[in-house]
């Protein structure tokens, strides 16, 4: 239903994150911004900001494969999603093929700052 990947650098919104995005395409396509009926599918993690934003949308369950040690709010430092005081709690399954995303995450980033010192485009998924 909606897709996305992070693009801070290039529009300067420190908002637009991989899955700020992909809730934002669904609420658009499905004309509601309640998604309790969505499950969101993520290679890393979420932050604190999207772990909210999923809480808010009433996203159902929340897939990732790497957790994230920095920023992880999903199980890693934060539990967010699953905060009994909010008025909607996300299921949430982790640590979903971690090696392979902490992997693909890792040599990703390498290329981007590869291409960025060369002067080049900063790489995208594919």
């Amino acid at each position: 239903i909606g897709e996305g990947y992070n693009r801070r650098e290039e529009t300067l919104d420190p908002t637009s994150h991989a899955e700020i995005r992909a809730i934002r395409q669904a609420a658009e396509r499905l004309g509601s911004w309640r998604l309790d009926d969505c499950d969101l599918y993520v290679t890393l993690e979420p932050c604190p900001m999207c772990a909210g934003a999923l809480v808010m949308a009433k996203i159902r369950r929340i897939f990732f494969g790497a957790p994230d040690p920095r920023w992880g709010a999903c199980g890693t430092l934060y539990e967010i999603p699953r905060d009994a005081r909010w008025n909607h709690s996300c299921k949430i399954r982790g640590g979903i093929l971690a090696e392979d995303c902490a992997k693909m995450l890792r040599e990703f980033f390498q290329a981007r700052r590869r291409a960025v010192a060369k002067g080049g485009e900063m790489a995208e998924w594919s």
